[in-house]
């Protein structure tokens, strides 16, 4: 896998967001790469940064957000060089975004044609109307929906249609790369299932790589081949989905969310959460950002931000593998 062309690079990636107490890191040095065909999760609680990586991936940032450091590449292309025309361009046609609200996503004045072909005629200005109402059909085709549903309005649709429908507008152009954003959110798990399903059998077919980000350990672990857990706005581990069948020699966080999965197989649920809160992004601890919260705590962990380690094929930034071989990067 190493040797392919990567379709994702980032390389100590920060976004910023400014306050009135200065500049907020919501996203803190991250370095990752996704390759042709791989399906990559990233897990966090809520307020971890997986959103505002997504964003700054797509040059989507908003308000007072801003790429503060690092370097962006898809398919080998600085995101951040190019002009706003190069940009409208390569998005959707290289990489494009699955949104976490599909009735949010999608127009609720035109027809899942309409927008469809509005998509595809954008980006491709020699598409007849033929042309883009037949790629239309092959998409909706693609993500099983009844091609009746061509006429039918975003508020006509169930959830998981919905969803269905974003994918499909996401992969029209045939990105090389496609970011799902909490895809399966406010959808219940028969659904979730469904959708799921979807996706493997699509990304098969299609052979687009995939940054699914969830708050689901259990969904994500299941879905991709390498799991990246995040915490506090860094990466502090990223492994093979087969190692986490494993509850130990993980980051404390990462098993943390591990004991977190209810055991349905058990006698009795049981659901053991991870005590304590995320930090404040303005006020993070001093040392490692869990460590407030950390069972197995000791002295530097207090003092000292970790390196990050290599254990196996997976990387991990925690103290407690000093004596691994240890990462840096550029």
């Amino acid at each position: 896998m190493s040797q392919q062309r990567p379709v994702l690079e980032l390389e100590n990636v920060s976004v910023a967001y400014d306050s009135d107490k200065g500049p907020v890191q919501a996203v803190n040095r991250v370095n990752l790469t996704l390759y042709p065909e791989e399906i990559v999760g990233l897990v966090g609680e809520s307020g971890s940064g997986k959103s505002t990586l997504a964003y700054a991936i797509m040059r989507l940032l908003k308000g007072s957000a801003y790429l503060a450091e690092g370097t962006i590449r898809v398919m080998g292309q600085n995101v951040y060089n190019l002009s706003k025309k190069e940009l409208r361009q390569f998005r959707w046609s290289q990489m494009a975004m699955v949104f976490q609200s599909a009735m949010s996503a999608l127009n609720p004045v035109m027809t899942v044609e309409e927008q469809i072909i509005d998509t595809l005629r954008t980006h491709r200005r020699d598409m007849s109307l033929s042309q883009a109402r037949k790629r239309a059909e092959e998409l909706l085709n693609l993500v099983s929906i009844d091609l009746k549903h061509l006429r039918s309005f975003p508020h006509q649709l169930s959830g998981g249609m919905r969803q269905r429908v974003v994918i499909a507008i996401a992969i029209a152009l045939d990105p090389a790369f496609v970011i799902m954003d909490e895809p399966t959110t406010a959808l219940d798990v028969v659904v979730q299932r469904s959708i799921l399903d979807q996706i493997q059998e699509i990304q098969r077919y299609v052979h687009f790589a995939i940054l699914f980000i969830s708050h689901d350990f259990s969904l994500v672990a299941e879905l991709a081949s390498r799991v990246a857990i995040m915490y506090a706005g860094r990466l502090v581990e990223v492994t093979n989905s087969g190692r986490l069948q494993l509850l130990e020699n993980h980051h404390p966080y990462t098993e943390g969310l591990l004991r977190a999965i209810p055991k349905l197989t058990a006698d009795e649920v049981t659901i053991e959460g991870i005590p304590g809160y995320p930090p404040d992004l303005v006020d993070l601890p001093t040392g490692c950002a869990f460590h407030p919260r950390c069972p197995r705590v000791f002295a530097d962990c207090m003092t000292d931000r970790p390196e990050l380690y290599q254990i196996e094929d997976g990387l991990v930034e925690c103290h407690l593998f000093k004596g691994a071989k240890e990462v840096h990067y550029v």
